[in-house]
């Protein structure tokens, strides 16, 4: 994560509008991006109670500090091993932001982790498939 290909980090730190939003998020091909736009429309549907909007300065620092916070650190994932407690790995199959390969890398040193990968999907997957992911986690702290 230390540091996004041009074309993310250009559309992340662009004036923020839906576009932007799509292209970061949602995998781009047809289906996802048509999901995506469903998304927008019930997400900007809601006009009472939603929270205050933040500024670019805001946005900026949230993003260098996802940039300094993504320094690899080898020594630091060996962390993960002591996890001992159930874990769910969930994430996108062509998530651009945070790539899917770390979250296998993760699943995977974490024991008996669990995880799953939504189809055609990126960093949004939870808003394009939440009807699969809500059954997921739900079948997951059943368990």
């Amino acid at each position: 994560m230390h540091g996004w290909r041009e074309d993310l980090a250009a559309a992340a730190r662009a004036e923020s509008k839906p576009e932007n939003l799509l292209y970061i998020i949602f995998a781009h091909t047809d289906t996802s991006q048509a999901k995506g736009k469903e998304f927008l429309g019930r997400f900007l549907a809601r006009k009472e109670d939603r929270d205050a909007p933040t500024d670019d300065a805001l946005r900026d620092t949230q993003y260098d500090a996802i940039v300094e916070w993504g320094v690899p650190d080898h020594a630091a994932l060996q962390c993960l091993t002591a996890i001992n407690r159930p874990t769910l790995v969930i994430q996108g199959d062509d998530d651009l932001m945070i790539p899917t390969k770390l979250s296998h890398l993760m699943a995977g040193l974490i024991p008996d982790a669990q995880i799953r990968v939504y189809p055609d999907s990126a960093h949004g997957f939870l808003f394009q498939h939440p009807a699969q992911v809500a059954a997921d986690v739900n079948a997951f702290l059943a368990s």
